[in-house]
């Protein structure tokens, strides 16, 4: 009996711009974190044999080989940029670190739509950029072997809203009736389970070098210090000094602020709403953009606490990392957080709120309309959106109490962190759906490429501009008499500044030289010229007798009327 062989892992080029997969910023983004541990993700894991890198310039490709190498990985790395996009036919697929498939599948429109799928990911769904990208898939050429990840299942379902819309107001404009989607996989974002793994001994000098005493119970939320773009800190204020005036055992209770305000008056509304909604809990501020703090913040702490209520938040990689380092978590139910965490398992989930459809039409016009900004419309709309502060002073509560609990659940934490959402699981998903991608392109008929309608040939949408349009039978004849001054001539043209720019689109000039050979004093059909080049150069070649006749050294003697005249 033959073993059969396991799956072979899909493939994937990469779409590189460094900015995507790094946090070396003074203000790095959650997307930014995602993109940095993703790609040191796949480059650990994947069991490629060879990485493909697609690059708007050589400094990118630089920078992605030195990943690679640093990574320690050995094997080649295939770098292109647009002039060399056919390449994409090798690995079959390209990931883009965002949402956006549109703009690449009508790139890949020029050379046929089955050639290659396209992969994208969901960050944030809430700003216009992502919107947009995300209606664009039901107009632009996506096919059902291109797919666009979902990180939650809340996520796919308004991935599904918002195209539902484009569609809808398609059918009322135009009536369509055939939709081609692409896949909608749900892969949760990953993380590096063993970053947040810390010995008793690291979680005792933690707590030392920042003064935190033996009995004190550390409650952490890391994070983008940002009321309205990140959490709201209210309702964790006013559930901790509820929490903690419920009896006296629990007065010994620090919070652990592990972040970065993006200015001081944002720091100062922090600072304001800590004092005004919980006067006697103490708080500490650790910058998180040091790495030597994140990592002494992560190992100080004994509950995590995030109440996220922000719409841009998709997906929230924090209670993740809080479960991996061993942490009870206690979470607002809220999108991405709804689930990573599982209520009374790995932590408490607290109930939200938001205002019914219908009541936040003008908050979208005024963002639509440039009357606010994102910040500004994220702001608004997670003002009205409420987190359950008795729950959350309950949840607290229990935690505070309990020693056992809070290791139970830290306990059933690490276990799913492990199992769910370490990279070494993740990277395996992705490879698993790139090759399903393959299978399903494979599976469909080879399609001819449609053109790009805003990009078409422009010698057939311009058509009407010229008195002739030159074809197969346009008769040409060489301007020179003497062959060889003709092509003594030629030479030294094609090195003008203003001749030699065009060299790139046009015949080689060995290619020129032949065409204006066979051409003389007599008149000849442009289709018999072109016949002195191989045949897969011709349609090439009827250019270049355009060039020519444009430098002077052809004559147009049939002058048909171009197309439209």
């Amino acid at each position: 009996m033959v073993t059969p062989s396991p799956p072979q892992p899909g493939r994937a080029a990469i779409y590189f711009h460094p900015e995507a997969f790094t946090t070396a910023s003074d203000k790095p983004m959650g997307r930014n974190s995602a993109g940095e541990s993703f790609l040191k993700s796949f480059l650990q894991f994947s069991k490629a044999e060879k990485f493909w890198v697609q690059v708007t310039s050589s400094d990118h490709a630089k920078a992605f080989e030195s990943a690679v190498r640093a990574m320690n990985r050995t094997e080649p790395v295939q770098a292109f940029g647009s002039a060399r996009l056919g390449q994409l036919r090798e690995p079959g697929c390209l990931f883009l670190p965002g949402p956006n498939l549109s703009d690449s599948a009508w790139q890949r429109s020029f050379f046929g739509h089955s050639q290659w799928s396209l992969c994208g990911i969901t960050h944030t769904t809430a700003s216009t950029n992502a919107m947009d990208a995300i209606i664009g898939l039901i107009a632009g050429p996506i096919q059902p072997w291109d797919a666009l990840i979902c990180t939650t299942p809340t996520v796919k379902n308004n991935v599904e809203l918002i195209m539902q819309g484009q569609v809808n107001y398609l059918q009322e404009r135009l009536n369509i009736q055939r939709l081609v989607l692409p896949q909608l996989p749900v892969i949760p974002l990953g993380i590096h389970c063993k970053d947040f793994t810390f010995t008793a001994t690291e979680k005792a000098k933690a707590r030392k070098q920042l003064g935190i005493g033996k009995d004190t119970l550390v409650v952490l939320f890391a994070g983008r210090l940002s009321f309205h773009a990140k959490a709201h800190p209210l309702a964790m204020y006013q559930a901790l000094d509820q929490a903690i005036a419920s009896s006296p055992k629990f007065k010994n209770v620090l919070l652990l602020e592990l972040g970065w305000h993006a200015n001081e008056p944002i720091a100062k509304a922090f600072s304001d709403a800590a004092q005004w909604a919980a006067p006697q809990l103490k708080t500490l501020h650790l910058d998180s953009r040091d790495p030597d703090l994140r990592r002494m913040g992560w190992a100080a702490g004994d509950i995590f606490c995030s109440l996220s209520d922000n719409l841009q938040e998709a997906f929230g990689i924090t209670p993740i990392e809080a479960m991996a380092a061993g942490l009870p978590t206690v979470v607002s139910d809220w999108d991405g957080y709804r689930f990573t965490v599982e209520d009374g398992v790995t932590g408490y989930r607290v109930p939200t709120s938001m205002p019914g459809s219908g009541q936040g039409q003008d908050l979208a016009m005024r963002h639509a309309l440039g009357i606010d900004t994102y910040d500004m419309y994220s702001g608004f709309t997670s003002s009205l959106v409420g987190i359950d502060i008795d729950a959350t002073a309950e949840a607290f509560r229990r935690l505070f109490a309990s020693a056992e609990l809070r290791k139970t659940m830290g306990e059933s934490g690490r276990k799913r962190a492990l199992e769910r959402f370490d990279w070494s699981v993740v990277i395996q998903e992705y490879e698993n759906l790139w090759q399903s991608l393959s299978d399903i392109r494979k599976a469909a008929a080879n399609s001819s490429p449609s053109v790009w309608p805003a990009r078409q040939d422009p010698f057939q949408i311009f058509a009407s501009y010229p008195t002739t349009a030159l074809g197969p039978e346009s008769l040409l004849q060489a301007r020179y008499e003497n062959p060889d001054h003709g092509l003594e001539r030629l030479g030294s043209c094609l090195r003008l500044a203003m001749v030699a720019f065009a060299k790139g689109v046009m015949p080689s000039e060995d290619e020129l030289r032949q065409l204006l050979q066979a051409a003389g004093p007599e008149a000849k059909p442009a289709e018999s010229l072109v016949a002195a080049l191989p045949q897969d150069r011709q349609l090439l070649a009827y250019r270049g007798l355009a060039w020519l006749l444009k430098l002077g050294f052809l004559r147009l003697l049939s002058r048909s009327p171009s197309n439209g005249r």
